[in-house]
């Protein structure tokens, strides 16, 4: 298998558990979520690590899904 192969492959592997591990995340990915919709409503702005905590909790939660 070429290099290319390899890695689609590997990325295919990770789509295919998203939703399992969004399911097993939703708390962490609900908090998120609102995390970015209130910083991103009118008067608001988005700025870099704004929702880093929140963004690292639910990294944290994938990984150990």
């Amino acid at each position: 298998m070429s290099a290319k192969g390899a890695v689609w492959s590997r990325v295919r592997g990770r789509l295919r558990a998203f939703p399992e591990r969004l399911a097993a995340c939703g708390t962490e990915a609900a908090a998120y979520g609102r995390c970015v919709q209130a910083s991103t409503a009118p008067g608001s702005r988005l700025r870099k690590d704004l929702c880093a905590q929140e963004f690292e909790a639910l990294r944290r939660c994938f990984t150990a899904a």
